[in-house]
């Protein structure tokens, strides 16, 4: 099975509940290394709802989209200070984005995000908004609770497709191991609000960023958050990137890629698939596709208490 078959069916389940009654969904085809994105119209995929075919009212590349992307750039506080030699990568990936996009700039710290840019086509003052992350170790807390606490304070804009890049060693104090229950709310708030998370491991300050058995559920953690919602992991190994450049480049190659799809009649339970129009095993891709909508069900768990 292709793996942007996954993609698709993944975002547009995940999102289902969200984009109802006519809202944007994000779609991405996932095309191999350094090729060229497709050409796709809305000709080339089905939607269904209920074993239905919908009516697709839209169908446009994101870069092109009326509202323009909101890019929202989150940095954990917390990493490690050496990651400075390499935000001139960052300050050049904003100035690429289309005129259109808007970019924003945060920091987490202490379970929430501090944003010191608010979303802006003056894509300038997104670059000198970039600072050092302060570099104490565990200062944002936990990068998922904070995730979750800036997606709920998002103002709501139905027709706004936004996206989130998020830079940390993806460690979290409060929940390291196989079950995370923040990382799980962050994921199932993510994909309620149909805002595809990228994220690119960089370590965390201090003793406990060189701590294999961290950095790796770190790393796992990030993974699972961006396979989930329709993002994409960047990483190299348990060790820094020697240049963000290579993910940036890759993260622009992504966003030409994507389009955003409107439905006509979308049923408010959510189950909604987008499959390639020509799709003949879709088996597997359900069964995987399945699992966010239960995931997005399940009980959101509590928040612990801040000292």
């Amino acid at each position: 099975m292709n793996r942007h078959v996954v993609t698709l069916a993944l975002l547009a389940l995940a999102a289902g509940s969200a984009f109802a009654n006519g809202r944007p969904i994000i779609v991405t085809a996932e095309v191999p290394k350094d090729a060229a994105a497709p050409a796709l119209t809305g000709h080339d995929v089905i939607a269904r709802v209920d074993k239905q075919i919908a009516n697709v009212t839209q169908w446009h590349a994101l870069r092109d989209d009326p509202a323009g992307l909101e890019l929202w750039i989150l940095i954990d506080d917390g990493t490690d200070s050496q990651i400075g030699i390499q935000f001139n990568d960052l300050r050049d990936f904003i100035r690429q984005q289309a005129p259109k996009t808007k970019v924003a700039l945060g920091y987490l710290r202490n379970g929430s995000v501090q944003t010191v840019q608010k979303p802006s086509t003056d894509h300038e003052a997104a670059a000198r908004a970039i600072r050092l992350p302060s570099g104490i170790p565990g200062i944002s807390a936990s990068p998922y609770i904070a995730l979750s606490d800036f997606i709920h304070h998002l103002p709501p804009s139905p027709l706004q497709p936004r996206e989130i890049l998020l830079i940390s060693s993806g460690v979290d104090p409060y929940g390291p191991g196989p079950q995370n229950p923040y990382l799980e709310s962050a994921i199932r708030d993510s994909q309620k609000a149909g805002v595809p998370v990228s994220s690119i491991y960089y370590s965390g300050a201090g003793h406990g960023g060189r701590s294999y058995w961290r950095i790796n559920w770190g790393q796992n953690d990030l993974s699972q958050l961006s396979d989930e919602t329709g993002g994409e992991f960047y990483w190299e190994g348990n060790s820094n990137p020697v240049a963000l450049k290579p993910y940036l480049d890759r993260l622009n190659r992504r966003i030409a890629e994507q389009y955003v799809k409107e439905f006509g009649n979308l049923a408010q339970k959510g189950n909604t698939l987008i499959v390639p129009a020509n799709l003949s095993d879709v088996a597997s891709m359900i069964a995987l596709a399945m699992k966010s909508v239960q995931r997005s069900s399940a009980p959101t768990a509590p928040l612990p208490p801040r000292a």
